[in-house]
């Protein structure tokens, strides 16, 4: 099954999968990798990675946006099969052992069936695997570098890049879920923004940047929130966890979703 690679930087690739998008993050053989899309895609993700002329067993490290089944489909395939570590913001790693499920319910995509879209995306959702159990058994918090030497213990530290290819810098984002976290690439200028910051959803009419509809969200107050935090960061190209790449100025993606959500 062939993956819909799109290379969007130096050593930065955009994946399509099936209604759900990951991030392939290159440095020579080695890769991290930020999701792994549904379940139902294992195939094409692999195929992503040949796509890239890496392998699963090259993969450094999974990154976790967060841990609704349509990121973390392959996260425990890839920790079980070939070791590879699998991290995620502290407040998302009992969300990805599935201590807990926060996700949108049976319930609420009845409720909301009327809508466009809606039921034709549950239905591929099924069949997409995602309903799947998919816990990963030892999901780790960041790898945190160490703080710089000379900084004060009593002061927050600034965020810094992972120690991983890409050097991708977690931003907390919470919301979509507790959890949620962005990544920010400062050497390619772009944001792995999760489901933060979309730019489109079979779910939605709407193209362009925006919010995901609010049965989606844990906490929408928090969601709209965060917005703001992804407007702060130095970016022009989004990456977002369902539809294309948005080129243009974070700030001003951020603002446009905020507008958008506001008016419905």
């Amino acid at each position: 099954m062939r993956a819909d690679v799109r290379h969007v930087a130096d050593g930065t690739h955009l994946v399509h999968g099936s209604n759900t998008n990951w991030v392939i993050l290159q440095e020579g053989d080695a890769v991290t990798l930020i999701d792994t899309g549904y379940p139902g895609d294992r195939e094409r993700l692999l195929a992503s990675l040949a796509e890239v002329g890496s392998a699963p067993e090259a993969v450094a490290a999974v990154l976790i946006t967060h841990a609704h089944t349509d990121h973390l489909g392959s996260a425990e395939y890839l920790r079980s099969a070939y070791g590879t570590p699998v991290y995620a913001h502290e407040a998302e790693v009992p969300h990805v052992r599935r201590d807990f499920l926060h996700q949108v319910t049976v319930g609420q995509i009845l409720r909301s069936g009327w809508r466009p879209g809606v039921l034709p995306w549950a239905l591929h959702a099924l069949r997409s695997g995602g309903t799947a159990h998919v816990p990963v058994a030892a999901p780790e918090p960041f790898p945190w570098p160490e703080p710089r030497p000379g900084s004060r213990s009593d002061a927050p530290d600034p965020p810094r890049p992972l120690d991983l290819p890409g050097r991708p810098v977690p931003v907390h984002t919470p919301g979509h879920t507790d959890g949620h976290c962005a990544f920010h690439l400062p050497d390619s200028g772009a944001v792995v923004s999760g489901d933060a910051l979309v730019s489109a959803h079979p779910t939605s009419r709407a193209s362009g940047p925006q919010l995901l509809p609010d049965m989606f969200h844990r906490e929408r107050a928090a969601a709209l929130a965060s917005l703001d935090i992804l407007a702060g960061l130095e970016s022009d190209l989004l990456l977002p966890g369902h539809g294309p790449a948005h080129t243009g100025s974070l700030r001003d993606a951020a603002r446009l979703a905020r507008e958008r959500a506001q008016e419905r």
